[in-house]
């Protein structure tokens, strides 16, 4: 049985005619594409509309749904109202696209055009189409990176996201953006800069200087909230002492998002930029802090660096990246001593200068993990011997069987408005509502199999979890005092738990040093996360 779908995308010529005022372009499409499905009498049953722009395939969720379903050979056809609609990415995207058509023979299908992606003449002008999109769309971004960077020459303002003791707001009688300060974040940049740069008096004649760490921490003390309400850290602050858009500067370039290949994926992350590439004018904007100070900043901030100590990626601890702080949420890191106290065993305590949870002795803390590991095995193995997850699989697979026969059903009646068709007693009209109605069921009644399909796959994935966990454990018990260094001790930790909360709420030299309680999350799949 033939079904087509549509798929309705906009380019960024579409958005910039909707801001002069023209019709919405993915309902004028619609519009298009139903009335040429209408006149070949095309079984549409899906309609797919493309919200987000994204430059390839990744960024663009519902194109991935539509290419999954067409190499599942779902659909005989596809509309469009231009091939490029499909594929405007790179090289390697309009070869998916391409390769995905051609392989499930699926047509695509457009006002001007049908291709068939296994005819050699299509196949050529199909590629040839995506080849041109691809040399317009490099056209019009390289356009547009000149753009930016004329417009930063300006002066302008460009990012989305205003920095802290600014605002963004609109040009008067010119195009783009520039910064307004407000007041109250005005002033809690200034006191930054002037703890860090002239500090707290101490008497009449001298002051000392905080640090950045020290800024955050006395910023938190005061209840001053950060533009988002959550805490001031040594990174913001940082990121704030060393911005010149504080002296009426605009930077630009610092931070250029690059692409690279990682375990065959291309993943996106911005490194610091070589100083050739970064570009800083004069802003449109009102300076908040006087150049002498900002640069006095920046020689504090130069003459303090200190190198990291390790430079490898060694494991120190056997509970990295496993125990959790059951007040804040962060991992909870190790803290060895030095100097005098250099004999002292590490501790385990939360990273964050504001949160309240006491530390404990890294040994305690694993201590206790251990032996709540052997006290959940026990209890662990005893509900094991008396469940059975048989039932759970036997009811979730009689679930699956009930609405495969239900689909059975449909797919009858689906064929019989054919048959009405043919013999004249539904219209086209009618035959396309109903259709439609008969597709949405049989098309919801595939997500329940799905649904359900997953359930049964999972019931079965349980128990066999429920017999592999227990000698994991059991091994784990056995050996892990025996382990050669805390990587491997980490590794195997991580190997059953998906993490531990640990709280303590009281201190004190004389307290009992294991008055804390921690929470074991064993790797078990959960029902709630199918």
């Amino acid at each position: 049985m033939s079904q087509y779908c549509l798929y309705l995308r906009k380019s960024r010529a579409d958005l910039e005619a909707e801001e002069r005022g023209e019709l919405e372009t993915l309902a004028r499409h619609e519009k298009l594409l139903l009335e040429l499905a209408k006149k070949y009498k095309y079984n549409i049953v899906a309609i797919y509309k493309e919200i987000v722009s994204g430059e390839s395939i990744a960024a663009r969720p519902v194109m991935q749904q539509l290419l999954s379903e067409v190499e599942q050979g779902m659909w005989t056809g596809v509309l469009v109202v231009e091939v490029e609609r499909l594929a405007r990415g790179d090289t390697v995207d309009q070869g998916i696209v391409a390769q995905t058509f051609k392989y499930s023979d699926t047509k695509i299908i457009t006002p001007l055009k049908i291709y068939d992606p296994n005819n050699e003449y299509d196949e050529e002008y199909f590629e040839f189409g995506l080849f041109m999109s691809r040399r317009e769309y490099k056209t019009i971004n390289r356009r547009l990176q000149r753009g930016r960077i004329a417009s930063v020459k300006e002066g302008k303002y460009l990012g989305s996201i205003p920095p802290y003791g600014y605002k963004r707001v609109k040009l008067e009688h010119d195009s783009g953006f520039s910064l307004e300060q407000v007041p109250d974040e005005a002033e809690i940049v200034k006191l930054i800069f002037k703890l860090y740069t002239v500090g707290i008096a101490e008497s009449e004649t001298s002051y000392r200087r905080l640090g950045a760490s020290l800024i955050a921490k006395k910023l938190n003390a005061m209840r001053v909230p950060t533009r988002h309400g959550g805490e001031w850290s040594l990174a913001t602050i940082r990121n704030i002492l060393s911005n010149p858009v504080y002296i009426g500067k605009i930077r630009w370039n610092d931070r250029k998002s690059v692409k690279k290949m990682l375990d065959g994926k291309i993943t996106t992350y911005r490194p610091q930029s070589d100083k050739k590439d970064i570009i800083i004018v004069d802003g449109q904007h009102k300076a908040i802090i006087d150049d002498i100070t900002f640069y006095r900043a920046q020689k504090f901030a130069k003459e303090n660096y200190q190198v990291p100590v390790q430079h490898d990626n060694t494991v120190k601890s056997p509970l990295a990246g496993v125990v959790v702080c059951g007040m804040c949420g962060r991992y909870m890191v190790r803290r060895p001593y030095s100097g005098k106290n250099a004999k002292q065993p590490p501790t385990l305590m939360c990273p964050s200068n504001t949160c309240k949870n006491v530390s404990s002795a890294l040994y305690l803390v694993e201590n206790k993990i251990l032996l709540g590991l052997k006290n959940w095995l026990k209890e662990y193995e005893l509900a094991w011997k008396e469940e059975s997850s048989l039932s759970t699989i036997s009811d979730k697979s009689n679930i699956y069987k009930r609405l495969n026969d239900n689909l059975t059903l449909l797919n009858s009646q689906l064929d019989k408005t054919y048959t009405l068709l043919e013999q004249g007693i539904y219209s086209t009209d009618v035959f396309l509502e109903r259709s439609k109605l008969l597709t949405e069921k049989i098309n919801n009644l595939k997500k329940e199999m799905q649904f359900a399909k997953n359930n049964l796959s999972d019931a079965k994935r349980i128990e066999e979890s429920r017999r592999t966990i227990i000698p994991k454990v059991q091994r784990l018990l056995a050996v892990y005092s025996t382990l050669p260094d805390p990587k491997a001790k980490n590794d195997m930790l991580k190997d059953v738990l998906e993490k531990v909360v640990y709280i303590k709420k009281k201190g004190g030299r004389w307290g009992d040093p294991t008055d804390f309680e921690i929470v074991l999350y064993p790797r078990l799949p959960h029902e709630d996360d199918i």
